[in-house]
Order: C-alpha cells, then sequence, then structure tokens
C-alpha cells in the first residue's frame, strides 16, 4: 500500500533530497482565486456574504454569525464531564510551557547615559480560526487562546464554521472550550471568508479588524491567510499535517505503524514517512499498516493517505542519512524512535516539534504534552516554528540617550550621514548643541 523509496548506497545532494521528498499533490496558489473572490465578497456585503457563503459551502445557514451569550453558556453547561476535566488539564499544561516562551525585558547599558532596553509587546488584537471539517478541533481551542493569553493579548476573536448538524451553531465543544478560556467574542463564520472578515472587520457584525490571524484550516484558508497578508499578520499558511518518524532496529513496528496511523487519519493528503536503516523494521511497519488500514475507524481516509504520493517507507544507510532526510524533509511532526534518540536530536535542525523514545507519541503532543499542536506544515518547518507565546510579540528596542551620550557619539553621527549624503541626519543632531538650542 506504501510506496518504498530506497536510497542505500547513494549520496544525495541537498538537491536530491528535496526532490525526493514525498508531497501531496496540492498548492495553495491554485485555490488563491476562489479565496480572493470570497474575501472580496466579504469587504462588499458584510454579514450577507458570510451568511450565503455558508448557506452554499456549509450546506447550512446559521440563525446569525455573532455567537450570542446564551449559546455559549448552553456549551459550557452541556460539556461532558470527562472531556472538561481533559480540556482543563491541557489548558493547564500548555499554560505552564506557554509561560516559558516570553522573554524577559533586557536593559543593556552601551555606555555612560546610553542605554538600549529590549521589551517585548503583545499585539492587542487577535483573530483565531478553529477548523470544523472532517473531525472537530477543541484542542486547537486551546492551543491558538492560551499563548496569546500568556502573551497579553487584549482583544480574542475567534471563528469556527456554522454545522449543519447542529442547525447552523458552531460546534458545542468548540464554544465550550472558549467559554472555559473566557472568549466570547466568538463567529459562526469559516474558511476564506472567516480570514478576509478577521482582516477587513464587519461593521455590521462589530467585528474590529485584527492584527493577526492564527490557526489552521483547509487549502482555502492558507490561500486567505496568503493574500490578506500585510494587512494584517499571520502565523503561518498551515496544509496537510504530516508526520516523519526516523526508527532503527531497536524500534518496535507496532508503535511506528500506529503513530503512522494516527495522523492519516486527518486527511487524505496526510503524508506519513517512515525513514529507517533497517530493512526489516521497515517490512514489518509496512505489514503492520496494512493490518491497521483496513481496522481503523477512519479506513478509507486512511488507506488514501498511506497510498498518496506524500506517504513512504525510506530507506537509507545509517541514521546520519536519516536525519539529513528529515531535515530537507521539515517535518511538521517528527518521532525519533531509535536506541539512543538523543544522539539523533543532536543531528537535528527542521522541525516543527519533535518527539523521543516510544512513549513520546504525536498523539501527547496533540492534545496534553504542554507543547503546541499548531505547527509548521508542508515543510515550512526548514525556516519557521510553529505557535506559542512569541508569535504573539514583537520584539521593540527602546532608545535613551543623554546629552553627554549623544555627544559623544554626535561627529560618528555626521561623518556616517555624510558618507551616505544625508546631511540633514547629521544636521538633527548638531542642532541639539548649537546655541540657543538649550533651554
Amino acid at each position: 500500500m506504501i510506496q518504498t523509496i530506497d536510497l542505500r548506497g547513494t549520496r544525495p545532494t541537498p538537491a536530491d533530497l528535496l526532490a525526493a521528498v514525498p508531497r501531496a499533490a496540492t498548492s495553495v496558489t491554485v485555490a488563491s482565486d476562489v479565496a480572493a473572490a470570497l474575501i472580496d465578497d466579504v469587504r462588499a456585503r458584510g454579514e450577507a456574504a458570510l451568511l450565503d457563503q455558508a448557506e452554499r459551502l456549509d450546506r447550512v445557514r446559521p440563525a446569525h454569525v455573532r455567537v450570542p451569550a446564551s449559546e455559549i453558556a448552553e456549551a459550557v453547561a452541556g460539556l461532558d464531564p470527562d472531556v472538561r476535566t481533559a480540556i482543563e488539564e491541557t489548558i493547564r499544561r500548555v499554560r505552564i510551557a506557554s509561560a516559558a516562551q516570553v522573554p524577559p525585558r533586557v536593559t543593556t547599558t552601551i555606555a555612560d547615559g546610553a542605554v538600549i532596553t529590549q521589551r517585548w509587546q503583545p499585539v492587542n488584537r487577535v483573530g483565531l480560526y478553529v477548523p470544523g471539517g472532517k473531525a472537530v478541533y477543541p484542542s486547537s481551542v486551546v492551543m491558538n487562546v492560551v499563548p496569546a493569553q500568556v502573551a497579553g493579548v487584549s482583544s480574542l476573536a475567534l471563528a469556527s464554521p456554522p454545522q449543519s448538524d447542529h442547525a447552523g451553531r458552531v460546534h458545542p465543544t468548540i464554544l465550550a472550550v472558549a467559554g472555559l478560556l473566557g472568549v466570547h467574542e466568538i463567529y459562526a463564520m469559516g474558511g476564506a471568508g472567516a480570514v478576509g472578515a478577521f482582516a477587513y472587520g464587519v461593521p455590521g457584525l462589530g467585528l474590529d479588524p485584527v492584527q493577526l490571524v492564527t490557526g489552521p484550516g483547509n487549502v482555502y484558508v492558507a490561500a486567505a491567510k496568503r493574500l490578506v497578508r500585510g494587512v494584517t499578520g499571520i502565523d503561518s499558511e498551515a496544509g496537510p499535517t504530516d508526520i516523519l518518524v526516523i526508527a532503527d532496529a531497536a524500534a518496535d513496528p507496532r508503535l511506528v505503524a500506529a503513530d503512522l496511523v494516527s495522523q492519516a487519519e486527518h486527511d487524505e493528503l496526510a503524508a506519513a514517512v517512515l525513514v529507517t536503516d533497517s530493512a526489516a523494521l521497515a517490512d514489518a511497519v509496512s505489514a503492520g499498516l496494512d493490518d491497521l488500514a483496513r481496522t481503523t475507524t477512519h479506513s478509507v481516509r486512511v488507506t488514501a493517505a498511506l497510498s498518496g504520493r506524500q506517504s513512504a517507507i525510506v530507506l537509507v544507510d545509517d541514521l546520519a542519512a536519516a536525519a539529513a532526510f528529515s531535515n530537507a524533509f521539515g517535518p511538521e511532526h517528527l518521532e525519533i524512535q531509535t536506541e539512543d534518540p538523543q544522539a539523533v536530536l543532536e543531528l537535528i535542525d527542521n522541525a516543527g516539534a519533535i518527539f523521543l523514545g516510544p512513549y513520546s507519541p504525536v498523539s501527547l503532543g496533540d492534545y496534553v504534552a504542554g507543547s503546541n499542536h499548531v505547527l509548521p506544515t508542508g515543510g515550512q518547518a526548514r525556516f519557521s516554528s510553529g505557535l506559542g507565546a512569541y508569535t504573539f510579540l514583537r520584539p521593540q528596542q527602546v532608545v535613551d540617550y543623554s546629552r553627554e551620550a549623544l555627544l559623544a557619539v554626535a561627529g560618528h553621527i555626521a561623518a556616517l550621514s555624510d558618507a551616505e549624503a544625508l546631511p540633514a541626519h547629521g544636521d538633527a543632531v548638531t542642532a541639539r548643541f548649537s546655541a540657543g538650542a538649550e533651554r
């Protein structure tokens, strides 16, 4: 079912590895025209456009786009007690881990009277998107809201598609978790239209524009984020999920297969990749995948994902070659199931989140590890990071010089401004020391 890529006996260059990396046949670019039309519609017609888009794309017309407080309270009251306990523990753990991501304010004295302060200032308003397609993601509410709250964001709005199974309401579990977290500005809107509403605002709903849009979604959400970037900030262009497992002969093939299937059940385009130097393990995992794909709940979806071009078992000569392949792939989730995971970890540069050993599966990170599960997909881990408190913070340098400290460098400023043919820069400094300048 799953393809095998045999790189043993080869010495691939970085370019060769990038070419060998399996990727899903999907592109944000192809969705751009559709996303642009949906955004333009929302800008022109506001709430009416959102209602029409819900009816057409979500197959239900919500009674209202902005969720009333009564529905949120009702959802909180009706939340399953076991789910509530699990969510509250997840919130506690993510809050602890997120707090460690907030850098302290640092003041540096450059010279006498010359002080630079580095501070981290939160954005004021954020739009959080929670998808509602093939599954329900209350955990994504936690992963988006908690880091923003820890960072000090003062205004949070949340959007999730209206559900036909719930009379056009946002899924009650999503509402309940948002309510538990104190988020009360919630909108029943989805897809590219929701991203456009966040970016430009919808006055008729009392929806003010946001400074940052975060959260995963389908290809149209990713395309919409690309289109509004510059009008508002975005966290990333999230695509189908992926997992890469580096394993050697010491790994348990049952666990490796189970972890690959756990991510394959997200989407037909999900990528599940095993990289190993053990042919025996590769054979055992392949057989295990066949068995699990037949019996798992979402068998059709899992089979499609494992059979797709984006999934593979990759055979390499050694674990150094496995790490090189992983770095080229830039996995969203990287599991290291080897005899010495720490040694392999030292070879890893690019990954969204890394899970060491047989007792740290990706499922743990998806829910209660304390880490954040909103991670870079599609190889973006090669140059970007996952969501965290730092996503909502902007570093700012505060410059505070005394008269004497400025005078000490006035000559340097004049010399550099003359060298750049920008003499007014130097004049702005010397004016402070000219006759009559001080009062």
